[in-house]
């Protein structure tokens, strides 16, 4: 492991100050209410795990086409704003920062999982040829319908309202989701076979994403603003073939240009690329990189790759991550079974039952 003081050394990110390097990655929960808003113990979830740098919440809708999975929370109405109040509060509460991560799904979605019972959109009427999770069981995802221009700059609009939104209930920036769901599939050749302007050359593909992120900045500031991306994904019906290292080193030098907090990279394969953003970005980098052994937290770190590392079920099952990396001690390790909603076995079975090393303020379950 690298010396703890890399990880552990506080960082600006924008207009806040984090207590160390280590991040709380996105993480989709499937515990919401039906109408979009944190569940009953979302608040203790999240404040669990405080203790970590920057808390980036599960995948939120900025609108009701945005849903595509059913019990995932929304911020785009008053009911979520007065709701997300509590789950800020016990965050910063305990000296923690959260950023919401604004999930548009796009095509990933079902008329059985969204509030109006709609056709999911998309950049065109391309069907990913998979299932999803409903609550009448898996079924598969419809043809989506092609957005048209005029829906494409609403959408736009939607990420901007939901990004003042998430400010206005305390939250102290938002991320925007750019892997797999609709921001992916404007990037993607195999989702997107536009021939307007959102299609066809790579500045054309990369062009939803960067009118988003210069609303959000409007809306909130550059401050308060960050970016997941994901160079080497593949799945949910997306080939990376067309999606390769030239569109996303012209998509990262673009949104560069609006000074944001940081980009998030799930990064799979060869460095390479991460070298290349180190050098054309000039903010802040988070790096997540999936299935990373202990042994390694900290190095890219300490290597100067990064400014921040991202872990999703990590964190996850050791509400006191941050401790047990710092002290050696074991990590607990959570079967992938309690991972989506609520288990048959209670509502914070797989959720906020994990065991600490001592008592998170005087209770280890609180």
């Amino acid at each position: 492991m690298s010396e703890l003081i890399d990880i552990h050394s506080p960082f600006m990110l924008g207009h806040i100050r984090l207590q160390n390097r280590l991040v709380m990655a996105p993480m989709t929960r499937a515990r919401a209410n039906a109408d979009g808003t944190p569940g009953p113990f979302a608040a203790k979830y999240y404040g669990q795990r405080a203790s970590v740098g920057l808390i980036i919440t599960e995948g939120t809708q900025p609108s009701e086409d945005g849903q595509g999975y059913p019990m995932t929370p929304g911020i785009y109405t008053d009911a979520h704003v007065a709701a997300w109040h509590n789950v800020n509060d016990a965050i910063h509460a305990r000296g923690g920062h959260v950023f919401y991560q604004l999930m548009h799904a796009g095509r990933m979605s079902h008329p059985d999982n969204t509030p109006h019972h709609r056709q999911g959109v998309a950049p065109s009427a391309i069907a990913p040829g998979e299932q999803i999770y409903t609550l009448g069981g898996m079924k598969d995802i419809p043809v989506p319908r092609a957005l048209s221009i005029g829906e494409i700059q609403a959408t736009v609009g939607d990420y901007a309202y939901a990004a003042r939104r998430a400010i206005e209930s305390g939250a102290d920036g938002v991320e925007i989701h750019g892997i797999a769901y609709l921001i992916h599939q404007f990037l993607a050749i195999s989702a997107n076979q536009r021939t307007d302007l959102y299609g066809g050359t790579l500045e054309n593909r990369a062009r939803f994403a960067i009118e988003v992120a210069e609303a959000v900045v409007a809306a909130v500031g550059a401050d308060r603003t960050g970016i997941r991306l994901s160079p080497g994904f593949t799945g949910m019906g997306l080939s990376h073939r067309s999606e390769g290292p030239d569109l996303f080193r012209y998509l990262v030098r673009e949104l560069n240009k609006f000074n944001l907090a940081y980009i998030h990279i799930v990064h799979y394969g060869e460095d390479a690329i991460l070298h290349d953003f180190r050098r054309i970005w000039d903010q802040a980098i988070m790096l997540n990189r999936p299935g990373r052994a202990r042994e390694h937290i900290g190095e890219d770190i300490a290597s100067g790759l990064a400014d921040l590392e991202s872990y999703g079920a990590l964190v996850l099952a050791n509400p006191d991550f941050v401790r047990r990396v710092t002290s050696g001690a074991p990590f607990n390790s959570a079967d992938a079974g309690v991972y989506f909603g609520m288990s048959a076995r209670g509502p914070e079975v797989g959720y906020t039952d994990f065991p600490t090393l001592i008592p998170l303020h005087g209770n280890a379950n609180t």
